[in-house]
């Protein structure tokens, strides 16, 4: 039998997003194997903050035009302590993310076996939720600029961008994804009582889609008050959209509600497939732990996960998550970002192991 070949990027970038990308390619390897239909075509660029101050650019300038000719993007993290952030982030990920048109970022969240929830309420089944966020316009537009430099009237601007096309896309995608889920349930993150123009369009075209969506029950929360609702009663959540800004903000809540950032993925989806997805973990580039080898490698491995769950591999999808799930049930197994003294190159280990068993 002709196994299938996917064509995958692989993009370590800075810090430990290069040791947990090479350990998810491991496990990537050892499940393409015990799968036996398909396998990875493997190209790995050094697109980084080493590669920006050695040439001054983070990636070629057709970077995302050669990602193009792959099935997917596995992306580790970018930045570096001597580095402004903004130029790190403008100069690689969003470099690819808004070319390629990655317009739904998509961040399930739940507490993993064996993880405990800093919620004192929580014991594992009432964190269930998958974030959604506009991934290509919004306060991360890009737009805006600074006039009169180092003088008393300097001025920076930042202006979010708004469109119908946009917000219309991505509360499709929303209500699609709602809708799969059993409890067809959505809630729409707004602050339109302060931002009277750009999201007062965000709520009145959350309310048209919603109406393609009869059997999806959907609600309306002011960013500011869903951080409450979020820690207060999790339970009452499912899937929630929300604006570039606020859905950065509230992801990261959501992942240390689970337990750690360490273990929370995420995909930047082409939801047409007109080009490439990315995959990568929320977690940064973390240089206070770099070459220690304690990273977490969880979030990557979830991320791998939902790459071969949107390449339509979903039996390998379930399978790696299953023995993710087996190994974070072990507390021996856990990082010290978890509480424990696990190392990477353990963790990674009985991950493989697992995947090597019986794990049907």
């Amino acid at each position: 039998m002709t196994r299938k070949e996917y064509k995958l990027v692989a993009i370590g970038g800075d810090g430990i997003g290069v040791e947990v990308v090479d350990a998810c390619l491991e496990v990537l390897t050892t499940l393409a194997d015990r799968d036996g239909s398909f396998t990875f075509g493997v190209t790995k660029f050094d697109w980084s903050t080493d590669r920006y101050k050695r040439t001054g650019a983070f990636m070629p300038a057709d970077g995302a035009d050669q990602l193009r000719a792959f099935d997917a993007i596995l992306f580790g993290a970018v930045g570096a302590p001597d580095v402004p952030d903004h130029l790190t982030l403008w100069g690689l990920r969003l470099a690819i993310c808004q070319p390629l048109d990655q317009y739904a970022n998509v961040r399930p969240t739940r507490v993993l076996p064996g993880i405990q929830s800093p919620l004192r309420h929580v014991n594992g089944g009432e964190i269930d939720w998958v974030i959604v966020r506009e991934n290509s316009e919004g306060e991360y537009a890009g737009q805006g600029g600074r006039s009169h430099p180092g003088l008393p009237l300097e001025v920076a601007t930042d202006v979010s961008i708004f469109t119908r096309a946009g917000i219309e896309r991505i509360m499709r995608f929303a209500f699609n994804l709602a809708q799969s889920r059993p409890r067809k349930l959505l809630t729409v993150v707004t602050k339109s009582n302060a931002q009277r123009h750009g999201m007062v369009l965000w709520d009145q075209i959350a309310a048209e889609v919603a109406r393609e969506f009869p059997d999806v029950t959907w609600d309306k929360m002011l960013v500011d008050a869903m951080t409450v609702r979020m820690t207060m009663r999790p339970d009452s959540l499912d899937t929630i959209v929300a604006t570039n800004l606020h859905a950065d903000i509230l992801s990261d809540l959501a992942a240390a509600l689970s337990g750690s950032i360490g273990v929370a993925p995420t995909a930047n989806l082409n939801p047409e497939r007109d080009t490439p997805s990315m995959f990568e973990p929320i977690h940064g580039s973390a240089f206070d732990i770099t070459g220690k080898g304690i990273a977490n490698p969880v979030a990557t491995f979830w991320t791998a996960a939902m790459m071969l769950d949107h390449l339509g591999e979903r039996l390998a999808a379930d399978r790696l998550m299953r023995a993710v799930e087996a190994v974070t049930a072990n507390p021996d197994l856990h990082t010290p970002d978890l509480g424990g003294n696990a190392t990477t190159r353990m963790v990674t280990n009985a991950v493989i192991e697992a995947l090597r068993g019986r794990n049907e």
